[in-house]
This record gives structure tokens, C-alpha cells and sequence, in this order.
């Protein structure tokens, strides 16, 4: 959970922009990963991405990497 709060709330708070980002609060801009499991019972379970966020719009993170197959180092 550290982890996760240093790519979040720390990386806000280094730009200077924690008033804005960083945690998911009322009048705070978000762009938000669901995860399908507990990330803080096991590290793995950030790879089960069901949906992303990005600007109000949700993505389905399998057609997204399924997509990408090939075309970037991620396989």
C-alpha cells in the first residue's frame, strides 16, 4: 500500500498539485483503476485491472491490452 500511495497522493504532493490529485475526494480530479482483488493481501492483484478511468470515460483494461499485443514492450 505504500507503494501505491507513493504513485499517488506522494507524486500530487511532490508537483504541488495535492489539492487537486493525488486521492479520491469531492472536487478532486480522478482518473481511477478498478482492480478485481485486494492489492494490499497481495502486490500481484494490481495486474487485474477490470476497468480504467481516464478523464470521466471508463476503459475496458483487457480490450486495452489486448490491443496493444505487440505494439509495446509490455508481453
Amino acid at each position: 500500500m505504500q507503494a501505491i500511495k507513493i504513485c499517488t497522493l506522494n507524486g500530487a504532493t511532490y508537483l504541488g498539485r495535492e489539492k487537486e490529485i493525488g486521492t479520491i475526494e469531492v472536487g478532486k480530479q480522478a482518473d481511477v483503476v478498478l482492480i478485481n482483488g485486494d492489492p494490499e493481501q497481495d502486490i500481484q492483484q494490481v495486474r487485474r485491472m477490470e476497468t480504467v478511468f481516464k478523464k470521466g470515460v471508463g476503459f475496458d483494461s483487457a480490450k486495452l491490452f489486448e490491443s496493444m499485443q505487440g505494439k509495446v514492450g509490455l508481453n
